[in-house]
């Protein structure tokens, strides 16, 4: 009943949070475009932190954009995004324009000087990462911050979860990107290849980057990638795929994405890690009460399950199985599995005495260190320009692989 009890209210705070008092160098954001991702990436999440405020969205039909703010309560409309880009009230722009439109604007809104908080994938294609991460513009002194949203590597949870991995040893990553039909209509600009759409390059994102995280390396190739492309006319579109990819060491990951899900399918991230059987040789490692006879040798094979690792404030779990197998002369003497369930919703959970609270979502948690960065202040959990730009190769690797073509390069960019 108590575990009931706090899910409900946890869920409650995250969907109707308290607003905060704001402190006077608060960053004021813009948000680009009048989407509906907004209110979960930004809005919401600003609403519980003092340090920022929704100030003001611009769209290409200001009529919307109108009524887009005062939905949202949002004071300003610009009448154009170039509009809110020489405003020098705003310090942060918010983009989650179509991926077509995104290293353009981000490359716009950073020779203006503004942050930018960019939605994920930042770029469309391995060119425009090049373009946008190697630009003069983020080297310079007093630089801009640049953050592409991969919002579930800042969460408690997922940090956590990384401390249960052997990243040598692990021998094969499974991870899981799903969702319903219903939630990417036929109209998304995910459906369409000139927007920059594709289950791969949006969802599939997310699993990908998994296997970036848990192997703590690139890819060195994909081995295998097979993709279920949309009805004609946007066969160029993917719909859902699986593909593999080798690492360092013989290891394996694999990725299922899809946006095509049945009605009654719920959303589903997960991923799954088999570990390779290493033998325990610290005393410190040992099973409690378990002690070795002269000539026996203690093995362990470890799998590590996160269940919903992209909102794990809503609900999550982490399932740890550990084989131990006992040897002696290559003979098996015992064999036994061990058990355990945790769920972190805050630092706090994993013993570590940094800022949050249950209701604190990947979102959130991802502002925190976008505040904390623009002032100087570095935190554990970051998405570098680094990380982005082997993110996008490792998508093209993928769009190679299965034959379908690699998401188009903006004309903006061939022109710069």
């Amino acid at each position: 009943m108590a575990s009931l009890l706090s899910f409900i209210a946890r869920n409650r705070q995250i969907f109707s949070p308290t607003e905060l008092p704001k402190s006077r160098d608060a960053l004021k954001f813009g948000i680009m475009g009048a989407a509906d991702i907004a209110e979960t990436a930004l809005i919401k999440p600003a609403k519980t932190h003092p340090g920022v405020i929704v100030q003001s969205v611009a769209a290409r039909d200001k009529q919307k954009a109108t009524e887009y703010a005062k939905r949202n309560s949002i004071p300003q409309v610009h009448d154009s995004y170039e509009a809110m880009l020489d405003d020098p009230a705003i310090t942060a722009i918010y983009i989650p324009l179509p991926v077509s439109h995104h290293c353009e604007w981000t490359l716009k809104a950073i020779s203006k000087g503004k942050h930018v908080l960019v939605e994920k994938p930042s770029v469309a294609s391995a060119t425009e990462a090049e373009a946008l991460f190697n630009s003069p513009l983020l080297t310079a002194p007093n630089a801009p911050i640049v953050l592409e949203s991969l919002h579930y590597v800042f969460q408690p949870a997922w940090r956590f979860f990384l401390t249960l991995i052997d990243k040598p040893n692990v021998e094969r990553v499974v991870s899981v990107a799903k969702v319903p039909a219903y939630l990417v209509p036929k109209t998304s600009s995910q459906r369409r290849y000139e927007t920059g759409g594709g289950s791969l390059l949006n969802i599939g994102m997310y699993p990908m980057s998994v296997l970036r995280e848990v192997m703590g390396a690139e890819p060195e190739s994909c081995t295998r990638c097979v993709a279920k492309p949309a009805p004609a006319p946007n066969e160029k579109v993917d719909e859902s795929a699986e593909a593999t990819f080798a690492f360092s060491g013989g290891r394996t990951g694999e990725i299922v994405c899809g946006i095509s899900g049945g009605a009654l399918s719920l959303p589903t991230f997960n991923v799954s890690v088999v570990h390779k059987e290493v033998a325990v040789v610290a005393l410190e490692d040992l099973p409690s009460g378990v002690k070795l006879a002269p000539g026996q040798k203690l093995y362990r094979i470890r799998r590590v399950v996160l269940s919903n690792f992209m909102m794990t404030a809503m609900w999550h779990r982490i399932d740890i199985q550990d084989e131990f197998i006992i040897r002696q002369a290559e003979q098996v003497v015992k064999r036994w599995t061990t058990k355990e369930s945790r769920k972190i919703y805050t630092f706090r959970d994993a013993g570590t005495d940094e800022p949050g609270e249950p209701h604190w979502t990947s979102f959130r948690y991802q502002l925190e260190q976008f505040v904390n960065r623009v002032h100087g202040r570095k935190g554990a959990d970051w998405v570098s320009g680094e990380y982005s730009l082997a993110q996008a190769k490792m998508v093209d690797m993928a769009y190679e692989k299965c034959g379908l073509p690699v998401r188009r390069t903006s004309s903006f960019v061939q022109a710069l």
